[in-house]
């Protein structure tokens, strides 16, 4: 392909995958807006929504590493496409739940349906990027998480007040396999922008990229933290509407104005967050972890300690904010540091770490809720979580071997 056509579909490329990150963090995001109508309706203890919650995670992180090899070994195409039908007709079929138990079922095979799509995706900006433009492009994409937690309120909310939970779900449903048809025709099956002279290498030598990355000390660590802080997110992510209905005594319509507030902060921070970090932080990533770790879990405690919504909402933005840092550099460090064919398997590592928090912090702080009857200790396990990232982060070796061959 001539430069310009490779140019046009990078960006093509690039444009479909944002959109199709945002189509996936409203379809999962939808749940915790219907929490209040789903629970109403099958007469449910906060554990209960905490378990339906938790139940999509655990699905979905099972899949990151799997998704991230699939994605190694054939391309990203196919894996994308299937990843986004799946995760599409599954949320159809949540409107189809009549029990706990199904709900539970459902989502949980929703989100093994949708846990191949992250390693996937950046598997996919190394197809069409070059090296150096890796990193800053990788977090710009999944700045589009925060950008479709954003407008799923502003979407979710009045399909649920208009349509009902079980209609709501099933709209969005079909919106997603229409997306995915889109994919399919205007995305060819790509092949890495740096793809001749890594697939030689790779034939020369007989390689076990998954074997490498396992005892690579690094993507461990960055599992870690991104555990820490992606409990905030999670957590936050999943509670915050109930919190702000209950807690706070906001009504549906106020809570799908107010809730995407924090989300635009977290969309700017992960857009830059990877030119900041190779810009500024090059070869001393771990400074900007320890740094964002520790604000998030300050601003934390003082969005907990607001008595006013509205310094709520400032200190959750900020929280947002410093989070998304983190989750710019840990997806941006792989691509930066690993070979062509090791970008999805260690993105996909590296975001087990993440989801699996997705699986425990909604199921905690359901029992947390239940069991105090306050969102009081909940605040304080998210705040031990960003504890724990700093003291994680801080061992990190950032002058450590590259895992890249260096060029003859």
């Amino acid at each position: 392909m001539t430069e310009l056509s490779n140019r046009k579909t990078s960006i093509t490329a690039f444009v479909l995958l944002y959109i199709a990150y945002c189509i996936s963090y409203i379809d999962r995001a939808a749940i915790s807006l219907a929490l209040a109508q789903i629970g109403k309706d099958f007469n449910l203890q906060a554990a209960d929504l905490g378990i339906v919650i938790s139940a999509f995670f655990l699905g979905y992180a099972a899949m990151q590493v799997p998704g991230g090899w699939l994605s190694d070994r054939f391309g990203s195409k196919y894996v994308v496409i299937v990843t986004i039908v799946m995760w599409s007709l599954f949320t159809a079929f949540t409107s189809l739940a009549w029990s706990l138990t199904s709900l539970i079922a459902i989502r949980f095979v929703f989100g093994i349906a949708e846990g191949g799509f992250p390693a996937a995706s950046i598997r996919a900006i190394a197809e069409v990027f070059k090296k150096d433009s890796r990193p800053k492009m990788a977090a710009l994409l999944v700045s589009s998480n925060y950008a479709g937690s954003m407008a799923a309120p502003l979407i979710m909310a009045p399909l649920i007040l208009w349509l009902g939970w079980r209609h709501a779900f099933n709209t969005i449903g079909i919106a997603g396999i229409v997306f995915a048809v889109a994919y399919f025709v205007f995305v060819p099956h790509l092949r890495s922008a740096d793809q001749t002279a890594a697939n030689a290498a790779a034939k020369a030598e007989s390689r076990a990229p998954m074997r490498e990355l396992m005892k690579n000390p690094l993507l461990w660590q960055l599992m870690v933290v991104w555990f820490g802080l992606s409990c905030v997110n999670k957590g936050l992510d999943s509670w915050m509407p109930l919190y702000l209905l209950q807690q706070r005594g906001l009504d549906l319509k106020t809570v799908g104005v107010v809730a995407p507030i924090p989300f635009v902060m977290a969309t700017i921070a992960t857009a830059i967050g990877g030119w900041v970090m190779t810009t500024f932080f090059a070869e001393r990533e771990k400074y900007l972890l320890i740094g964002s770790s520790a604000l998030t879990g300050i601003f934390l405690y003082a969005m907990y300690k607001s008595e006013t919504i509205t310094m709520l909402i400032v200190y959750q933005s900020l929280v947002y904010f410093f989070k998304s840092f983190v989750l710019a550099s840990v997806i941006a460090l792989p691509t930066k540091l690993l070979r062509d064919d090791q970008i999805g398997s260690g993105v996909g590592m590296v975001n087990l770490g993440g989801q699996s928090a997705g699986f425990v912090a909604p199921a905690a702080i359901g029992f947390i809720v239940t069991g105090t009857g306050s969102f009081d200790a909940a605040f304080g396990f998210l705040v031990a979580m960003t504890a724990m990232s700093v003291v994680v982060a801080a061992t990190i070796n950032t002058a450590q071997p590259r895992l890249v061959p260096k060029p003859a």
